[in-house]
Protein backbone atom coordinates (compact mmCIF):
# COMPACT_ATOMS: atom_id res chain seq x y z
CA UNK A 1 0.00 0.00 0.00
CA UNK A 2 1.44 3.34 -0.72
CA UNK A 3 3.64 4.81 1.74
CA UNK A 4 2.58 8.50 1.46
CA UNK A 5 -0.78 7.60 3.06
CA UNK A 6 -1.40 7.64 6.50
CA UNK A 7 -3.97 5.70 8.85
CA UNK A 8 -4.38 3.32 5.85
CA UNK A 9 -6.51 0.11 6.53
CA UNK A 10 -4.03 -2.75 8.57
CA UNK A 11 -4.53 -6.03 8.55
CA UNK A 12 -6.72 -7.17 11.50
CA UNK A 13 -4.77 -10.37 12.81
CA UNK A 14 -3.26 -14.14 12.15
CA UNK A 15 -5.04 -15.88 9.04
CA UNK A 16 -8.07 -18.08 10.27
CA UNK A 17 -8.21 -20.14 7.35
CA UNK A 18 -5.32 -21.44 5.08
CA UNK A 19 -4.33 -20.75 1.04
CA UNK A 20 -5.07 -23.84 -1.20
CA UNK A 21 -2.87 -24.82 -3.69
CA UNK A 22 -4.83 -25.75 -6.46
CA UNK A 23 -3.49 -29.56 -6.03
CA UNK A 24 -5.94 -29.63 -2.97
CA UNK A 25 -8.76 -28.55 -4.86
CA UNK A 26 -11.51 -31.07 -6.05
CA UNK A 27 -15.03 -30.86 -7.06
CA UNK A 28 -16.26 -27.55 -6.34
CA UNK A 29 -13.88 -25.61 -5.20
CA UNK A 30 -11.63 -26.84 -8.23
CA UNK A 31 -14.69 -25.70 -10.59
CA UNK A 32 -14.33 -22.37 -8.63
CA UNK A 33 -10.84 -21.86 -8.88
CA UNK A 34 -10.82 -21.99 -12.59
CA UNK A 35 -14.17 -20.09 -12.75
CA UNK A 36 -11.85 -17.39 -10.77
CA UNK A 37 -8.28 -17.75 -12.33
CA UNK A 38 -9.53 -18.56 -16.15
CA UNK A 39 -12.00 -16.24 -16.69
CA UNK A 40 -12.81 -12.51 -17.36
CA UNK A 41 -10.87 -11.68 -13.98
CA UNK A 42 -8.02 -12.96 -15.04
CA UNK A 43 -7.69 -9.86 -17.44
CA UNK A 44 -7.49 -7.59 -14.17
CA UNK A 45 -4.74 -9.92 -12.40
CA UNK A 46 -1.82 -7.45 -12.71
CA UNK A 47 -4.46 -4.79 -11.24
CA UNK A 48 -6.47 -6.81 -8.27
CA UNK A 49 -4.57 -9.85 -6.90
CA UNK A 50 -5.78 -12.87 -7.84
CA UNK A 51 -3.38 -15.52 -6.95
CA UNK A 52 -0.40 -15.99 -5.58
CA UNK A 53 2.69 -17.35 -7.19
CA UNK A 54 1.83 -21.15 -5.93
CA UNK A 55 -1.26 -20.04 -7.95
CA UNK A 56 -3.64 -19.87 -4.49
CA UNK A 57 -6.26 -17.60 -4.38
CA UNK A 58 -6.49 -14.59 -2.01
CA UNK A 59 -8.84 -12.43 -0.16
CA UNK A 60 -11.96 -12.63 -0.67
CA UNK A 61 -11.38 -15.68 -3.49
CA UNK A 62 -9.76 -17.64 -0.68
CA UNK A 63 -12.87 -17.05 1.72
CA UNK A 64 -15.55 -18.03 -1.63
CA UNK A 65 -14.07 -21.92 -1.75
CA UNK A 66 -15.33 -22.41 1.72
CA UNK A 67 -18.86 -22.49 0.04
CA UNK A 68 -17.95 -23.15 -3.56
CA UNK A 69 -21.89 -22.88 -4.95
CA UNK A 70 -22.20 -19.99 -3.33
CA UNK A 71 -18.73 -18.66 -3.70
CA UNK A 72 -19.50 -19.22 -7.59
CA UNK A 73 -22.59 -16.94 -7.67
CA UNK A 74 -20.79 -14.23 -5.36
CA UNK A 75 -18.10 -14.08 -7.68
CA UNK A 76 -20.44 -13.56 -10.83
CA UNK A 77 -21.81 -10.77 -8.82
CA UNK A 78 -18.61 -9.91 -8.82
CA UNK A 79 -18.04 -9.69 -12.28
CA UNK A 80 -21.05 -8.36 -13.36
CA UNK A 81 -20.18 -5.11 -11.59
CA UNK A 82 -16.56 -5.03 -12.76
CA UNK A 83 -18.33 -4.68 -16.37
CA UNK A 84 -20.89 -1.93 -15.54
CA UNK A 85 -20.19 1.25 -17.32
CA UNK A 86 -23.34 3.67 -15.87
CA UNK A 87 -20.68 4.49 -13.16
CA UNK A 88 -17.35 4.85 -15.04
CA UNK A 89 -14.25 3.52 -13.67
CA UNK A 90 -13.20 6.71 -11.22
CA UNK A 91 -17.20 7.04 -9.50
CA UNK A 92 -16.75 3.12 -9.72
CA UNK A 93 -13.11 3.19 -7.72
CA UNK A 94 -14.17 5.65 -5.52
CA UNK A 95 -17.05 3.98 -4.20
CA UNK A 96 -15.04 0.89 -3.23
CA UNK A 97 -12.20 2.37 -1.92
CA UNK A 98 -14.79 4.21 0.34
CA UNK A 99 -16.20 0.83 1.39
CA UNK A 100 -12.74 0.14 2.54
CA UNK A 101 -11.79 3.00 4.33
CA UNK A 102 -15.32 2.86 6.16
CA UNK A 103 -14.67 -0.76 6.85
CA UNK A 104 -11.13 -0.98 7.56
CA UNK A 105 -10.68 -3.46 4.60
CA UNK A 106 -7.00 -4.24 4.34
CA UNK A 107 -7.38 -6.18 1.18
CA UNK A 108 -10.14 -4.19 -0.22
CA UNK A 109 -7.82 -0.65 -0.49
CA UNK A 110 -4.47 -2.94 -0.85
CA UNK A 111 -6.36 -4.25 -4.36
CA UNK A 112 -8.17 -1.38 -5.96
CA UNK A 113 -5.67 1.76 -5.14
CA UNK A 114 -3.97 1.19 -7.63
CA UNK A 115 -7.11 0.96 -10.56
CA UNK A 116 -8.20 4.44 -8.42
CA UNK A 117 -5.06 5.75 -8.82
CA UNK A 118 -4.89 4.90 -12.73
CA UNK A 119 -8.35 6.52 -13.37
CA UNK A 120 -6.94 9.78 -12.27
CA UNK A 121 -7.58 9.51 -8.36
CA UNK A 122 -5.01 11.35 -6.28
CA UNK A 123 -3.13 10.55 -3.35
CA UNK A 124 -4.68 13.76 -1.52
CA UNK A 125 -7.83 12.07 -2.41
CA UNK A 126 -7.00 9.03 -1.42
CA UNK A 127 -6.07 9.95 2.25
CA UNK A 128 -9.18 12.55 2.22
CA UNK A 129 -11.39 9.04 1.98
CA UNK A 130 -9.07 7.54 4.93
CA UNK A 131 -9.88 10.09 7.39
CA UNK A 132 -13.21 10.47 6.58
CA UNK A 133 -13.71 13.58 4.56
CA UNK A 134 -15.21 14.03 1.20
CA UNK A 135 -12.26 14.63 -1.32
CA UNK A 136 -11.59 18.05 -2.58
CA UNK A 137 -11.43 18.06 -6.19
CA UNK A 138 -14.20 15.80 -7.30
CA UNK A 139 -16.87 16.33 -9.80
CA UNK A 140 -20.21 16.80 -8.66
CA UNK A 141 -21.60 13.08 -9.15
CA UNK A 142 -18.50 11.35 -7.47
CA UNK A 143 -19.40 13.45 -4.45
CA UNK A 144 -22.40 12.19 -4.72
CA UNK A 145 -21.18 8.79 -5.17
CA UNK A 146 -19.03 8.91 -1.87
CA UNK A 147 -21.63 10.77 0.54
CA UNK A 148 -24.53 7.97 -0.80
CA UNK A 149 -21.98 5.33 -0.33
CA UNK A 150 -21.38 6.25 3.23
CA UNK A 151 -25.34 6.56 3.77
CA UNK A 152 -25.52 3.59 2.73
CA UNK A 153 -22.79 2.14 4.65
CA UNK A 154 -23.63 3.89 7.88
CA UNK A 155 -27.47 3.73 7.21
CA UNK A 156 -28.26 0.93 5.45
CA UNK A 157 -30.61 3.13 3.46
CA UNK A 158 -31.06 6.56 1.80
CA UNK A 159 -33.14 8.61 3.73
CA UNK A 160 -35.17 10.98 1.12
CA UNK A 161 -33.21 13.83 0.44
CA UNK A 162 -30.18 11.44 0.21
CA UNK A 163 -32.45 9.10 -2.55
CA UNK A 164 -33.31 11.98 -4.69
CA UNK A 165 -29.66 13.77 -4.71
CA UNK A 166 -28.71 10.52 -5.84
CA UNK A 167 -31.57 9.77 -8.17
CA UNK A 168 -30.99 13.51 -9.89
CA UNK A 169 -26.98 12.72 -10.00
CA UNK A 170 -27.35 9.42 -11.09
CA UNK A 171 -30.13 8.37 -12.40
CA UNK A 172 -32.38 5.20 -10.90
CA UNK A 173 -30.15 2.74 -12.89
CA UNK A 174 -26.86 3.92 -12.14
CA UNK A 175 -27.87 4.30 -8.19
CA UNK A 176 -28.97 0.62 -8.62
CA UNK A 177 -25.68 -0.64 -9.76
CA UNK A 178 -24.18 1.94 -7.15
CA UNK A 179 -26.07 0.36 -4.36
CA UNK A 180 -25.55 -3.39 -5.69
CA UNK A 181 -21.50 -2.39 -5.50
CA UNK A 182 -21.52 -1.19 -2.21
CA UNK A 183 -23.39 -3.97 -1.03
CA UNK A 184 -21.12 -6.32 -2.83
CA UNK A 185 -17.78 -4.92 -1.24
CA UNK A 186 -19.27 -4.80 2.16
CA UNK A 187 -19.63 -8.33 1.98
CA UNK A 188 -16.67 -9.15 0.78
CA UNK A 189 -14.76 -6.66 3.51
CA UNK A 190 -17.06 -8.79 6.19
CA UNK A 191 -15.90 -11.87 4.65
CA UNK A 192 -12.40 -10.69 4.63
CA UNK A 193 -12.63 -9.75 8.37
CA UNK A 194 -13.84 -12.78 9.87
CA UNK A 195 -11.61 -15.31 7.65
CA UNK A 196 -8.75 -13.69 7.40
CA UNK A 197 -7.70 -15.33 4.66
CA UNK A 198 -4.49 -13.87 4.52
CA UNK A 199 -3.59 -13.03 7.62
CA UNK A 200 -1.24 -10.08 8.30
CA UNK A 201 0.75 -10.39 4.97
CA UNK A 202 -0.33 -7.91 2.52
CA UNK A 203 -0.81 -10.21 -0.96
CA UNK A 204 -0.07 -9.21 -4.46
Amino acid sequence: MSQDLTGRPAPRGPARIPLLRPAELDGGRARLHAEITQGPRQAQAAVVPITDDAGRLLGPFAAMLLAPGIGSAVQAVGAALRGEQLLGPRSRELAILAVAARRRSHFEWLAHEQAARAAGVTAQQLQALLDGRLPGGLEPVEEVVVATTWQLLDDGELDDEGYARAVDALDVEALATLVWLVGYYAMLATALATFRPDGDQPAG
